[in-house]
């Protein structure tokens, strides 16, 4: 899902993956929170649905073209692209600490030009909806669930949301490069919740890293870890998760 670039580490697809979760189940029904109005300290009442959906975006929603095009791309194998490339400039690209014309010029270790636009082209090319996530997403968004991106990426999730639309279904409101801040580190869950105006326990987070899920389960999130569509549907389904029973 996210960081291939940051250090290389995902030198093959991820193993099959399990299940990690707080066992909250949620009301199928709208429920309602008290909020504060921003102009007025006194108590107001609204409507929200919970739980809100929090929504990795790479290799859980969108194809993660890393594996077999970026290398490609570059005429090398998977292993050699790992050894040449800079060890921090796509972190540094992810938290916003660099930009576009910066991350060309340290690409790789031995700063050797080549062709950026290309290498967002080739990109481009590869993303796409994994298998059945769409039409959950559809399913959640007609029962009126909040949903978000949470993800670590680059201002490039702008390429996969011209592509695919993705904020017909999700909003992209917690992206790394926004917020300077990656998961799993405790404090971007924090951030999330804390923008949100929810208790954490109101909120479910889907990652296929697994380590990304038991941040958000050890801050009081409900995680699930992805592994395809429709396994993600009956977990949801059995957190009391509302979707449409002729959505499939």
């Amino acid at each position: 899902m996210y960081v291939w670039m940051a250090q290389f580490v995902r030198a093959s697809p991820p193993p099959a993956t399990s299940l990690c979760f707080r066992p909250k189940l949620f009301s199928p029904f709208p429920r309602t929170r008290m909020a504060v109005n921003p102009t007025n300290t006194s108590p107001s009442f609204n409507s929200r649905k919970l739980p809100i959906l929090l929504f990795d975006i790479m290799d859980t929603i969108v194809r993660d073209p890393f594996y077999h095009d970026v290398p490609a791309f570059f005429g090398m194998s998977l292993k050699e692209l790992i050894e040449c490339k800079h060890p921090t400039a796509w972190l540094e690209f992810e938290n916003g600490v660099i930009d576009e014309d910066e991350l060309e010029g340290k690409f790789f270790k031995d700063r050797r030009p080549f062709d950026l636009q290309g290498l967002k082209n080739c990109m481009r090319r590869g993303y796409s909806y994994i298998d059945g996530v769409e039409q959950l997403l559809l399913d959640l968004k007609q029962n009126n669930y909040e949903m978000h991106a949470f993800t670590n990426y680059p201002i490039w999730y702008r390429i996969i949301e011209d592509k695919l639309n993705i904020s017909k279904y999700l909003s992209w409101t917690f992206c790394s490069c926004m917020y300077g801040k990656r998961k799993p580190d405790p404090d971007f869950y924090l951030a999330v919740v804390e923008h949100l105006k929810v208790d954490p326990a109101s909120c479910i987070f889907v990652d296929d890293r697994i380590k990304n899920v038991e941040a958000a389960v050890g801050v009081g999130i409900t995680g699930l870890q992805f592994k395809n569509s429709d396994l993600l549907r009956q977990d949801l389904l059995r957190l009391g998760v509302d979707i449409a029973i002729d959505a499939q």
